[in-house]
């Protein structure tokens, strides 16, 4: 967890420094209360001038959260609550121990890890974008100028716009939104675009289930996304910006508003910066609450008080956008990187990651996986180490079986490309995509038909309508999954399905409806006999589709433990010690309770 450049600063006078997570995740989880019992706690027990406590974004390890790193030892407390705090005083500051019960506990090893340095978690990361999320306080500016922040901006001024195109190119950063074009490039169209305004935008939307990566930055280090857009502005020559953040965001929405007003007190942001005699502004709105507003002329009709509804291209919005001017538009990853592009030199940069995908990926690493949670890595680290190494493997024994990636709009991953490198190339050739960085894990109770019902049934609703290919499409689409997954389908509804896909794909207005049918063309590809399954056999391999299941007890596997019995919430099921558990169909509701109970796989 070693931020690539943030060196951790203990502040002056001090010995020790708490950081208490207060992202979304812990924040929900009390995180202010023990933030707040710290404070109170130190002062009681005369270490208020020794100890500081500081409150941070994310630290990464969502599914431990609330956490507390105490600093310089790296000690990393999990599943803090208030109650905990008077033992991390006394324990800890006071005595010089350790609360053995909240430190980190590696299920391989079977030992408690006393520092967030020797966690295998954070070891093969490279933080970049997220250099400052965990160890800055968000809402204080001069934690940011402590670390290096602000300088990339003061250099940028020295600088011609094309000096700073030519440096962005020279890095070979893309775009971290998902569509993974050159930023540099990008940029060159807006800049040589004729107009007396130009506007730059910050897209903020991120809406794929399961995706927080831009929401750990605005939380955790906003100031870094302002910087990276000061960087835009300039090589652009635009004046005017928006970050158009969604309004299921409120934490984050909150901190951007406090980073803009600091930054403007300082004379960041505003008339004549810092003497450049640059002019910027940077206004927040926030979205309007639909998916189709992160696609990009969808998001300039909302920004302008319009309905959220895609547009032809072309004209490209670095001709025409934002109110007819020229725009450019970026995501919250992407302007999170330029500050140390624009530092460390295009070289640097370019010399992480493959030769065609530069740097690190932020990921949410989610799903049947033992640590959940925020990660970057460098592009090109293969997905087993991903999922083995940092996410701690698959949990209760069970086997990897695919990695979803891209959302609504990717595809699967499965068994026989688990040694794949993550990156762009490499994930357009097996039927998937980068995307914005969600990444959810899977095992052999997961359903891929069901999944990708799941994902078809999300861009279903989520279409805005305009155009017919996604709007009845994915309608029909949906219909047949569902008849799949309830064993009513036929081998021609199959190849129907396949056959509409494509016509949505080419047919579609917008981003949205052309890349709906992945999950569902990438699922048929990897896993087809799971369809045919259904269709032939009227049978759901993974015990997921209701319609299609009947479960029972493998005597030969059941250890006659009784979890299964002890899992159903309507007693459908009995048993007795040193006997075999038995299944009352008749008052089984398939909810799957007992099946996830059972660590020996002994329910059929």
């Amino acid at each position: 967890m070693q931020p690539e450049t943030t060196a951790i600063r203990i502040p002056e006078g001090k010995e020790r420094l708490l950081l208490v997570c207060r992202g979304t995740g812990c924040e929900s989880q009390k995180a202010k209360a023990i933030y707040r019992g710290l404070l109170d706690g130190l002062r009681e027990a005369g270490l208020a001038e020794s100890v500081a406590v500081k409150f941070t974004g994310c630290h990464g390890l969502c599914q431990m959260g609330p956490t507390v790193l105490v600093e310089p030892e790296g000690t990393f407390y999990c599943t803090v609550k208030p109650e905990d705090v008077p033992d991390i005083i006394n324990l800890d500051l006071m005595k010089g121990g350790k609360v053995e019960r909240l430190l980190f506990f590696d299920s391989k090893s079977k030992t408690n890890i006393l520092s967030y340095r020797d966690m295998k978690f954070f070891g093969p990361q490279r933080r970049i974008v997220l250099r400052n999320c965990g160890f800055i306080d968000p809402e204080d500016i001069d934690d940011y100028i402590a670390v290096g922040g602000y300088e990339a901006i003061r250099k940028v001024f020295g600088m011609s716009r094309m000096d700073v195109i030519n440096e962005v190119k020279k890095s070979g950063l893309r775009g971290r939104g998902g569509g993974g074009f050159p930023t540099g490039m990008k940029w060159e169209f807006c800049n040589r675009s004729p107009g007396d305004q130009k506007y730059l935008i910050c897209n903020a939307d991120e809406g794929d289930p399961g995706a927080f990566m831009d929401r750990a930055v605005l939380e955790g280090d906003p100031h870094s996304l302002l910087e990276g857009m000061l960087i835009a502005g300039y090589a652009i020559g635009a004046t005017k910006a928006y970050v158009y953040v969604r309004a299921e965001y409120p934490l984050a929405y909150e901190r951007v508003l406090i980073a803009i007003k600091q930054a403007t007190d300082r004379g960041y942001l505003g008339k004549n910066i810092l003497g450049s005699g640059f002019d910027f502004e940077i206004k927040v709105k926030l979205g309007a609450g639909a998916f189709v507003c992160g696609e990009e002329t969808a998001l300039m009709a909302s920004i302008e008080g319009k309905r959220g509804m895609p547009m032809p291209r072309p004209p490209f919005p670095a001709v025409k956008g934002l109110f007819g001017k020229p725009t450019n538009i970026n995501n919250v990853e992407t302007f999170a990187n330029l500050p140390v592009v624009l530092t460390k030199g295009g070289d640097w940069f370019a010399g992480v990651g493959t030769e065609k995908s530069k740097g690190t990926k932020v990921f949410c690493l989610a799903g049947k996986i033992t640590n959940s949670g925020l990660v970057e890595i460098p592009m090109g680290t293969p997905l087993r180490e991903i999922v083995e190494e940092i996410g701690g493997g698959i949990p209760n024994k069970r086997k990897f079986k695919a990695a979803q990636t891209g959302g609504p709009s990717g595809g699967c991953i499965p068994t026989e490309h688990f040694d794949i490198p993550m990156d762009y190339e490499n994930l357009t050739q097996i039927g998937s995509i980068m995307g914005s960085g969600g990444l959810i894990v899977t095992d052999e109770t997961t359903c891929m038909v069901d999944m990708a019902k799941f994902f078809l049934g999300f861009t279903q609703r989520e279409s805005c309508g305009k155009c017919v290919p996604c709007r009845l499409g994915t309608k029909n689409m949906l219909e047949t999954l569902t008849a799949i997954s309830e064993g009513r389908a036929t081998m021609e509804d199959l190849d129907q399905l396949q056959e509409l896909a494509q016509d949505v794909k080419a047919g579609s207005l917008c981003g949205l409806g052309q890349t709906a049918p992945n999950p569902v063309l990438s699922t048929i590809r990897y896993f087809r006999d799971e369809y045919e399954a259904h269709i032939l056999n009227k049978e759901c391999p993974a015990r997921v589709c209701r319609d299609l299941i009947r479960f029972k007890v493998n005597e030969e596997k059941c250890t006659k433990c009784g979890s299964c019995y002890k899992a159903c919430p309507v007693d459908a099921i009995s048993w007795a010690k040193k006997q075999p558990a038995v299944i009352d169909t008749s008052k089984c509701m398939k909810c799957r309770s007992c099946i996830l109970a059972c660590r020996f796989h002994a329910i059929d």
